[in-house]
């Protein structure tokens, strides 16, 4: 067993050789081993042995068993790629580093272990204190290549005042003249000899703190000097001067010597002062920019508040007159015809009654069209959105639309394949399109072609900006003539309230008005293309239906309304004793019992009592605290079937639910024929 221990006892003693040589290495030693981990594969590392050099030269101690990742997350991905580079390739690397998590640049060597199969050793150092030390010399002698420039311009502008030479050891100056005198010292002093107290001295009590650092900084630091200050001259004023200089070291890092120069700052320390204020100026320009910009903004926004006021006053001035020049020729027609009634009632003459009669009625008529033109404009009428197929109403129409445009106007119909309907009211959007096709052929008093064409769109966001609307699925109708077309300034105000562009007298100028208004509140918008000499497209969007379209209804047979079932009863709500007295006439007429209320509360009062209520007939707009809508909605808490018919003028969105009304609830909307009125309530009980 002989050579077996001697053997054992050289592999002791080699591996007490190796641990010894190890730990006492100067240079800081680990071994690294690359592990799968959470992060995909070799995506940390483990330290599986170090020296005692590692925690000298890291500051980190007991490093081994700890991963990469828990050591130095933030710095982990870096190190990865430089050690994994080496465990792949076998290349070994040589570099410099700054390590964030130890706070020190490191140099380091790393080669792969090549007997296991992921490991990599890391031989390293510190090398902070060099790094310093170099980039103190850099600094350095940048600042000495710079204090040369200073002094050779100092040199060519003739801005040197003066030299010195001051000994450290001993404490002692040699200046030149020009120094003395820049300094007003004593001549009895002569040029060597001075204190560093005496050189001070005249220097200005503000700056005297900062120079005595700056000095004893360039003392213990070594190298080039260079510092602003303010020293008092022979006039008793004070100016700028430079002193550059370079603090010479012994080789033990004694001080040895300091010599420099004084260059006449003044002139350049005023410009460079004219040129931070100048700057100070710029920046507080800049930062009251914003609100210089605000105000002016809001100046505009005011100036343009006013604009639109003063325009909407003109527009108010122009709805108004137009509506008192139209409404008084109406008014003159009824006033007149029942004037003319009674003063024929008088003398007993019933012959002529009828046609007066006729004449009130029709004045009447068209005061209830104006008035569904002007609701139609303020978007505040009553529609009866149904799904409907605009080809199938743009095709019924076609007839009609013949014989209004006229032989002279050739007339050309083009119905889309595969039209989606659309939820409107089909009465006003006919009412709609005949208004443009009337406005198309008055553009061409001398014939011209009328196309009416229908088609499906798309808005994207961008198209739907362009045209003010709601990005999604519309149908379109376009009335194309081939007319005098419009000027820009025209079609900025086609669609104002009473503008018109035909002659006084033919034209009220709210065809375009409520064509705006009927496309905006059934959810779409209109648009003008219009050329001078070329013609005009009038373009109405109407939103997607996504459902089928109603058939159209047969109109039914003018017949005189049924009598009432005994007992049935209706119940009046109106504000207006007028309109009360009238509807309870038909009633009773038909046979109903009527009850009758003239505000909400009173109605509600009957409606939460016990009689019998087969129909409500109410106003929207009532007093006593609540709508009509209100009402109903209450009234039902108590009676759930209750069957109600609005009557009113306009309906607000808020009030009938943007325009969807509830089951069994409907509208019909003033002034409208008692015997309509009839129908609808028999219709409406009978349901």
């Amino acid at each position: 067993m002989t050579d077996r221990k001697q053997a054992e006892r050289a592999l002791r003693e080699s591996e007490a050789r190796y641990r010894a040589l190890f730990d006492t290495m100067d240079e800081g030693f680990c071994v690294i081993e690359f592990f799968d981990g959470p992060h995909g594969p070799l995506s940390d590392y483990v330290h599986v042995e170090a020296n005692a050099g590692y925690e000298r030269h890291t500051g980190i101690p007991d490093i081994i068993g700890r991963t990469l990742r828990d050591l130095a997350p933030d710095e982990a991905e870096g190190w990865l790629e430089l050690y994994g580079g080496v465990l792949r390739t076998g290349v070994p690397i040589r570099l410099e580093r700054y390590f964030a998590k130890a706070s020190r640049f490191i140099e380091v060597s790393s080669a792969r272990l090549e007997h296991a199969e992921r490991q990599v050793s890391v031989l390293f150092r510190d090398v902070t204190a060099r790094k310093q030390a170099e980039a103190a010399l850099r600094a350095s002698e940048a600042l000495a290549r710079q204090n040369i420039q200073r002094v050779q311009l100092a040199l060519a502008a003739g801005a040197i005042i003066g030299t010195w030479f001051w000994d450290l050891p001993t404490d002692r100056f040699t200046v030149d003249a020009a120094f003395a005198e820049t300094f007003g010292l004593d001549p009895a002093l002569g040029r060597t000899g001075l204190s560093l107290a005496q050189v001070v001295a005249t220097v200005h009590p503000e700056d005297k703190a900062a120079l005595s650092a700056a000095i004893e900084a360039a003392i213990a630091r070594g190298g080039a000097f260079a510092h602003q200050y303010r020293v008092q001259r022979a006039d008793g004023r004070y100016y700028w001067i430079e002193a550059n200089g370079r603090v010479d070291h012994a080789p033990d890092g004694a001080p040895l010597s300091f010599p420099g120069v004084l260059i006449d700052v003044e002139e350049r320390r005023a410009v460079e002062a004219e040129r931070d204020r100048a700057a100070a100026a710029l920046r507080a320009l800049n930062e009251t920019l914003e609100q210089r910009v605000a105000e002016r903004t809001a100046e505009l926004l005011r100036a343009e508040e006013q604009l639109r006021q003063s325009q909407k006053m003109e527009a108010v001035g122009q709805l108004t007159g137009g509506l008192a020049h139209d409404f008084n020729n109406l008014l003159a027609g009824i006033s007149g015809a029942l004037e003319l009634m009674a003063a024929r009632i008088a003398q007993g003459r019933t012959r002529d009654l009828e046609r007066y009669v006729a004449v009130a009625e029709g004045a009447a008529k068209r005061a209830a069209a104006l008035t569904h033109r002007l609701l139609a404009f303020s978007r505040r009428q009553t529609l009866d959105p149904r799904p409907t197929d605009v080809n199938r109403l743009m095709t019924g129409m076609e007839e009609l639309i013949r014989r209004t445009t006229g032989p002279a106007i050739e007339l050309e119909v083009v119905a889309a394949g595969g039209l989606w309907p659309t939820l409107v009211d089909p009465n006003q959007l006919e009412n709609v399109l005949l208004n443009l096709c009337i406005n198309a052929r008055d553009a061409m008093p001398r014939g011209g072609r009328l196309t009416i064409e229908t088609a499906n769109a798309w808005l994207d966001d961008r198209a739907a900006r362009e045209r003010d609307t709601q990005p999604g699925q519309y149908v379109t109708i376009s009335v194309t003539d081939t007319g005098t077309g419009m000027a820009p300034e025209v079609v900025a105000r086609a669609f104002d309230p009473f503008f018109t562009t035909k002659p006084l007298g033919q034209g009220t100028g709210l065809g375009l008005s409520m064509t705006y208004g009927f496309a905006k509140q059934s959810g779409g918008q209109v648009q003008i293309y219009s050329e001078p000499g070329q013609g005009t497209t009038m373009r109405v969007y109407l939103p997607r239906h996504l459902g089928d379209a109603e058939a159209a209804e047969a109109a039914p047979p003018a017949i005189a309304p049924p009598r009432a079932d005994a007992g049935q009863t209706v119940l009046v709500v109106d504000d207006e004793p007028t309109v009360r007295m009238l509807v309870l006439e038909v009633l009773e007429e038909l046979g109903y019992a009527a009850l009758e209320a003239a505000d909400s509360a009173a109605g509600l009062a009957i409606l939460r009592g016990p009689a019998r209520i087969d129909l409500l007939v109410t106003d929207v707009g009532l007093p006593g605290g609540m709508n009509g809508r209100q009402m109903a909605d209450a009234a039902r808490l108590a009676r759930p079937a209750l069957k109600v018919l609005f009557i009113t003028g306009y309906a607000e969105n808020a009030v009938l639910g943007n325009g969807q009304l509830g089951p069994g609830m409907h509208v019909m909307t003033k002034p409208f024929a008692m015997e309509t009125l009839a129908g609808r309530i028999k219709a409406l009980i009978s349901d």
